[in-house]
Formats: structure tokens, C-alpha cells, sequence
């Protein structure tokens, strides 16, 4: 059923995955609506069961690529709902959600798994795990992040250390 009601280039195989284009305006047309909910009415579940206390989500509101679900204000007015409806408090936890890509990349480094992180992860709009396809808008802020952040790395640690407060 969300198949059909949620048309894009992510539910429809017959719909190509658009390159990247740095200058499109509006929500991008690979825009799958509804998938933070989905993930937090899973974690609500977990919750429910006794399973969990909180639900991590890695959307960035910094450098996000125009979609509305993935800013902090949904993800709280969200966490708020899911509370309501289930008449249990669970914390929808967003880490990264004040820092960029380059940043992230750092995080992941500075925890030891930057080579997990790049090679076992997926970002990719056409389901490529790692450096995936190279051509769509998540591979091109993934590659972009990477790349600053190893031309930087100094100065990207520096800032995503005070951002999170980490040492």
C-alpha cells in the first residue's frame, strides 16, 4: 500500500534515480514520505515491548537534501506524538543532527570505525552499499563530506568535537 501512495524514484524501479543536480529547487522528487515515521513507530514498538528507551536516528538537519523529515523541529513534534499515543515516554535520540557530513565522517573516525562506516554503510539512492553509485544526490554529500574531511582533518575533529562535546 505505501508502494502506491508514495510515488518516487525510491519505491519505483520504473522511475530512474535523477543525478545529482546542486541547484534544484523544492523537495527532491526521490523524496519517500512517511520513512522517519515509519522508523520511529518501529522504535515506539520496541519500546512498547519493553525492548528500548530510546530511539537513534541519524538525520541531519545541516547539510540534508530538502527533506522536511529530517528536520529537528518534525523529529521533536513527532517524538511528542508517538509519546501521546502511546501513553509511554521513549527519547528520539538525533546525534548527528547539528553537524555536516565532513563531520560525520570525523565522528565515525574518531570512535574508530571510519573504514566501517565507508564500506558497510548505505547511503545511495540506488541501494550501492559504500561509495555507492557516485552519480545521486546522497552519494555526491557522502563523497563530498569524505573528501573534506580527510583534506581537513584537524580542523573538522576540532569543530565536531565542540559541536558534540566530545574530547
Amino acid at each position: 500500500m505505501l508502494n502506491e501512495l508514495a510515488v518516487s524514484s525510491l519505491t519505483r524501479d520504473s522511475i530512474p534515480v535523477p543525478d545529482y543536480e546542486p541547484n534544484a529547487d523544492g523537495i527532491p522528487q526521490y523524496f519517500r514520505t512517511g520513512t522517519q515515521y515509519s522508523l520511529s513507530d518501529a522504535g515506539g514498538d520496541l519500546r512498547l515491548s519493553g525492548q528500548s528507551e530510546a530511539v537513534i536516528t541519524g538525520v541531519c538537519e545541516t547539510d540534508f537534501s530538502g527533506y522536511p523529515d529530517c528536520r529537528d523541529e518534525f523529529v521533536k513534534a513527532l517524538n511528542h506524538a508517538v509519546n501521546l499515543g502511546m501513553a509511554k515516554d521513549i527519547r528520539f535520540e538525533t546525534p548527528l543532527m547539528w553537524i555536516d557530513k565532513a563531520e560525520t565522517w570525523a565522528l565515525a573516525d574518531y570512535w574508530g570505525q571510519l573504514d566501517l562506516v565507508r564500506e558497510e554503510t548505505l547511503t545511495c539512492y540506488n541501494g550501492i552499499k559504500g561509495d555507492g553509485c557516485g552519480h545521486c544526490a546522497a552519494c555526491n554529500l557522502r563523497a563530498n563530506g569524505l573528501n573534506h574531511y580527510l583534506s581537513n582533518k584537524a580542523a573538522v575533529m576540532t569543530a565536531m568535537k565542540q559541536k558534540t562535546g566530545l574530547r
